[in-house]
């Protein structure tokens, strides 16, 4: 009789797990946790958060170290498909910058993953990132104003920059002076918690208007 009820148990929170939104993050080696241990990175982070929320969500960390804004492009309809996310997090562009390359194209790539996501009726939520001053005084500019010209110009969320707190201060890098240390991880949440929080509540509040539509209709 106990295992039945174990086994009940299990499967309503498997079920209620599955139903939850899902928040998408959408990033690079900064989001994949590269050089942390396992369970250490800010998604990881994120995801104890909101395993305690209520209404809880579940997410779905579609990040890859090394992308580009236009591995990104290519991917992102497969993801969406996959994961009909509420909430998509775009970390993506460091890598472009950190190669030099085209400004217009970063900008294009970023729009293409955006309007992906809005067809979607998925809200996105913009990580901002800069360069390091050794790229040049109008390179750096350009590449920052990609970010808040997009914000701008689709009215999304902002995260102004994602290592804020973190890029001056050696010690909260790993060896390679480019990845956020574990110690660093919760400074990155933080910066990322303070715009997506208010999303969260909003996609609640959707999520609690659409179920009372369709309880309406159905009488």
């Amino acid at each position: 009789m106990l295992a039945r009820v174990v086994i009940v148990l299990a499967l309503s929170v498997s079920a209620a797990a599955h139903g939850a939104p899902v928040v998408l993050v959408y990033g690079d080696s900064l989001s994949a946790g590269y050089g942390l241990a396992q369970g250490t990175g800010w998604v990881d982070l994120l995801k104890q958060r909101l395993a305690l929320r209520k209404p809880a969500y579940r997410v779905v960390n579609a990040s890859i170290s090394g992308e580009t804004t236009q591995g990104g492009l290519y991917r992102i309809q497969q993801t969406l498909d996959a994961h009909r996310p509420a909430i998509v997090i775009v970390e993506l562009g460091g890598n472009d910058g950190l190669r030099g390359l085209p400004i217009e194209a970063t900008r294009a790539n970023l729009e293409g993953i955006v309007e992906a996501c809005r067809r979607h009726r998925a809200k996105v939520l913009l990580v901002g990132m800069r360069l390091p001053p050794n790229y040049g005084t109008a390179y750096t500019e350009k590449f920052h104003d990609v970010y808040t010209g997009l914000a701008r110009r689709d009215r999304l969320p902002l995260v102004p920059f994602m290592l804020q707190g973190i890029a001056n201060k050696r010690g909260l890098f790993q060896a390679d002076g480019i990845h956020p240390n574990a110690a660093a991880q919760v400074v990155v949440l933080a910066n990322i918690w303070r715009y997506l929080e208010p999303m969260l509540a909003d996609a609640a509040h959707s999520r609690a208007k659409d179920a009372r539509g369709r309880v309406t209709e159905s009488r």
